[in-house]
């Protein structure tokens, strides 16, 4: 889509309309983008796109693509029905492929796997017996046993969701029960993500695999006995517990990056971020942690005081001025090509009139005057639009305009009601939040580009958006490598 804005290419070549999109929003919205650029869409199978293709055509894809859900939900369903699995394997079991008399194999079929099936029939038992997620989950990293996915066990892997019944604890099928159905999946608009949504009880499919059995029922009703009491300090009559409710999502929340392990850094108290590994995993050896308030205050006055840096000054005047100088340099040759396609197309308009003028005449030629009447008035617009733009003079006080826009950043953050905004902002134009041990403190690395972090800065963009001045585009397209600032 850049591209086509670009005019970096005429026409799209496919070999369906459905190999570009069948959703009907997205290949509608393709097309009109296309036609607005004047570029056409061709197809080996339709030929040359119009609005019918875009009609019919989209609605057949659409509808392809629901019955091939429905074939396929069906098709899965089958599989449960037998017993067997509908995709997917479960920690404790192992896929079993058999090849048959016709030469195909087996689908769906499991075995016990005994020796993950002592580690899940180990997780019941230490959780019926008072451990905590956290404290199973150290212990087995201790161990070096690996998790499902062959690295470390987190917490959410053991304890899961007991209403939509993810994690070990929750899985039935150690019961000898294989629940299916129980969830669908559907996309956001808007996000493009897929998002769960519960299925209505009557809906989901249940089997019973006595012969996939790993826990007993006494095991199994201690362990649920145990999670309805834990359950009980978090809600009460149904609703959530104020102290007990889901944080609200910190200004750095998701982007802070241990210099240790390379994990996660999370909220590990009510105002503390600190490393995940080394609390839920015991992976990590790094257990600093760093109080919200002075994480904000470090990274935003931080990387204030580093954009100031006189190295940085001079850094930016030198790079703008490289980048003028190269935008003058091309606007000045399209200006000269442009000037010699006009003195061509007037030659080449003047050897027609004087070939009609000599009795030369031949219904080609109007067609051919035409063409170069229309591309010398083309030309000559575009050489006039050239000539209306004065040349921009360079403001020889590059250096106060860096600081003006560090200065305009500044208010951002210090302003309430845009602070938190131009610090998500800022956040998306960071690259990482690196923490790492330095003594008995935490070190702060910060690595993102200098360009756009620059542009919130920039005082124009503060009324396309009111709240916070925002972009991330400078004034003559200046572009830096990524910075690194150490606060």
């Amino acid at each position: 889509m850049l591209d086509a804005r670009d005019g970096k290419f005429d026409v799209v070549v496919a070999e369906g309309l459905d190999r570009l999109s069948r959703d009907q929003e997205h290949i509608a919205s393709f097309f009109k983008q296309m036609q607005f650029q004047g570029i056409p869409i061709v197809t080996v199978a339709e030929g040359e796109i119009s609005e019918l293709h875009i009609g019919l055509k989209g609605t057949m894809s659409s509808l392809f693509l629901k019955d091939l859900a429905q074939k396929t939900h069906r098709g899965m369903e089958g599989r449960v029905r037998k017993g067997k699995s509908a995709g997917g394997i479960t920690y404790g079991y192992d896929v079993v492929r058999e090849l048959r008399a016709d030469g195909t194999f087996t689908t769906g079929e499991r075995v016990i796997n005994q020796e993950q099936a002592a580690i899940v029939q180990r997780i019941f038992e230490e959780f019926a017996s008072g451990y905590s997620p956290r404290a199973i989950c150290g212990r087995l990293n201790d161990d070096d046993i690996d998790g499902p996915r062959g690295t470390g066990w987190g917490m959410s892997t053991i304890y899961g969701n007991w209403r939509r019944g993810t994690g070990i604890l929750n899985n039935e099928l150690y019961q000898g029960r294989l629940i299916w159905n129980r969830q669908r999946f559907i996309k956001d608009p808007n996000s493009g993500k897929r998002q769960a949504r519960m299925n209505p009880p009557e809906d989901w499919i249940i089997e019973e695999v006595p012969d996939l059995r790993l826990i007993l029922d006494d095991l199994w009703n201690r362990v649920k006995s145990r999670q309805k009491a834990t359950r009980s300090e978090v809600i009460s009559d149904g609703v959530i517990r104020a102290e007990r409710a889901k944080r609200p999502k910190h200004l750095f929340s998701g982007a802070l990056t241990c210099g240790t392990c390379g994990g996660g850094f999370t909220i590990v108290g009510k105002t503390y971020f600190g490393c995940a590994n080394a609390r839920n995993k015991g992976t990590c050896n790094n257990r600093l942690s760093i109080l919200q308030a002075d994480l904000e205050g470090r990274v935003l006055s931080g990387l204030k005081d580093h954009l100031l840096h006189p190295d940085l000054i001079a850094e930016f005047a030198r790079s703008y001025q490289e980048e003028y100088n190269r935008l003058a340099a091309t606007i000045g040759q399209d200006h000269a090509k442009a000037e010699r396609d006009l003195a061509k197309t007037a030659k080449q308009i003047d050897s027609i009139i004087e070939a009609i003028t000599e009795g030369m005449f031949h219904p080609s030629l109007k067609a051919k005057m035409d063409e170069l009447e229309a591309q010398k008035a083309r030309l000559e617009a575009k050489l006039a639009e050239t000539d209306s733009n004065p040349p921009v003079l360079l403001h020889p006080g590059l250096a106060d305009m860096y600081r003006s826009k560090v200065a305009n950043l500044t208010n951002a953050l210090n302003e309430p009601s845009t602070r938190t905004e131009a610090g998500e902002i800022i956040l998306s134009l960071l690259t990482s939040i690196t923490l790492t041990p330095d003594g008995e403190a935490l070190a702060i690395e910060l690595v993102g580009e200098l360009a756009g972090l620059l542009a919130l800065g920039n005082p124009r963009n503060a009324e396309s958006h009111p709240k916070v001045a925002c972009s991330v585009t400078m004034v003559a397209g200046v572009r830096f490598e990524l910075t690194t600032f150490r606060l």
